[in-house]
């Protein structure tokens, strides 16, 4: 916490109260792993668009020269959802709360993040969902439009019933497993470091293709959206003033100088695990990125719609041969899978939480249209079940849903970027 906030008072806490519910004491030692949860679980949402179909297909195009520019997007994600989590640390509030309090139209800031987020959420469930669909089809047979409604349908099923640990759990150890066996795999083709430096120099390759850098540059590391899911994980874990359950940012200006000092323990324990799940996103992309320059572009393969798993799957099978190929199809599967189960949490807590905020903004204040638990169910059941099975049902085409999502996001990156520094500079 490097300032204290200068206009937010919550109308519902007075110093008094603030006084009474304490923040608690951030965890300390080995017990700091055990909150590491909202970083993995924003590791994996980056990982099936941006890491495992966009970067293989980017190094397949264009091999390293487009390094410099992960590298950019990288460090620059890093400083935003660390922006967007310290908001969220300090003051108890989402960050969609505190684009409320933004000056001007009444929650003219939250209507410009959920509006294009809406295609944003189908297209990117449909096209997660499909292309994990043609992975079990080299397994089970079946056709992809069967087995993607499938997925669809057991993933929004886990995310309806579940609990943010369930998501948390499965979610951390599919993001280490995967990492690890990934960056094994490139070491084992690492190219010469002089080629690998190469891509360090800004340059735009001859014959760029626009269509295909914007989706990987809006979807690297999560993308808009996955920068603002990152303070609904932090926030459904527990960290600093989250703890006080408010639905109205906190003047950090009426807590006592202890507190505050816990608070900036908490700013620091959620530095370090969205630093650990920026450099394990990192890790995975600059993997496929090698994978992908080293395997598929000298035989000038990309993964394209239908084939997504068996092209992908060459990425491995050309090392460890039938194991390697069947292990990058599991990771595939599991990896697009975990994937939509974490966008469906995310874009599920974002938009039951957006709805609420305008809602009050027209005086509706009761009811269960603005009671979140309703809201999340609805929005799983129809925004990010029955409507992302109807768009791959027309349009069946995985990759080119997401290159659609893909360049909205990266229209997006800088609206979000944007709000939550000018926010966080009023405090």
């Amino acid at each position: 916490m490097d300032h204290q906030p200068q206009v937010y008072t919550s109308p519902q806490l007075s110093r008094l109260d603030l006084q009474n519910q304490q923040i608690p004491q951030p965890p300390q030692g080995l017990e700091r792993l055990n909150w590491l949860g909202p970083g993995f679980i924003w590791m994996l949402s980056a990982a099936g668009s941006g890491e495992l179909l966009f970067t293989p297909r980017i190094a397949a195009l264009y091999g390293y020269a487009l390094l410099w520019a992960l590298l950019a997007a990288v460090i620059l994600k890093w400083f935003i959802n660390r922006e967007v989590g310290r908001f969220t640390v300090c003051t108890g509030a989402t960050i969609l709360e505190g684009f409320k309090q933004l000056p001007g139209f009444k929650n003219w800031a939250v209507w410009l993040i959920l509006v294009p987020q809406f295609a944003v959420a189908i297209s990117t469930v449909a096209g997660l969902a499909g292309a994990a669909a043609t992975a079990l089809i080299l397994v089970t047979g079946g056709t992809v439009q069967l087995w993607t409604i499938i997925i669809i349908l057991v993933t929004a099923a886990i995310v309806f019933l579940g609990q943010y640990d369930v998501v948390e759990k499965i979610s951390s150890l599919i993001g280490i497993a995967r990492t690890l066996a990934i960056v094994t795999a490139a070491l084992l083709v690492f190219p010469n470091i002089r080629e690998l430096a190469s891509g360090l120099v800004p340059q735009i390759p001859p014959n760029v293709q626009y269509q295909e850098v914007l989706p990987w540059l809006g979807f690297m590391l999560a993308g808009a959206a996955g920068m603002m899911w990152y303070s609904y994980w932090v926030e459904a874990r527990g960290y600093g003033a989250t703890a006080l359950q408010q639905e109205e940012p906190i003047d950090v200006k009426q807590l006592d100088s202890e507190q505050q000092q816990r608070l900036r323990g908490w700013v620091k324990l959620m530095t370090f695990s969205n630093t650990l799940a920026v450099i394990g996103a990192l890790l995975a992309a600059l993997a496929f990125l090698i994978l992908g320059a080293q395997l598929l572009r000298p035989k000038g393969i990309v993964p394209e719609e239908n084939q997504v798993a068996e092209t992908l799957g060459n990425l491995l099978g050309n090392i460890w041969g039938s194991f390697g190929f069947w292990f990058m199809i599991a990771i595939v599967f599991i990896t697009f899978c975990s994937t939509t189960l974490s966008v469906q949490d995310g874009f599920g807590r974002m938009f039951a939480d957006g709805t609420r905020i305008l809602l009050q903004g027209f005086g509706i204040r009761e009811g269960r249209w603005t009671n979140e638990k309703f809201l999340r169910k609805f929005y799983i059941v129809f925004l990010l079940a029955a409507l992302p099975i109807a768009v791959y049902l027309f349009f069946g085409t995985p990759v080119a849903l997401l290159q659609t999502a893909g360049a909205i996001e990266a229209a997006h990156i800088p609206v979000v970027a944007g709000l939550t520094l000018f926010l966080n500079y009023r405090m």
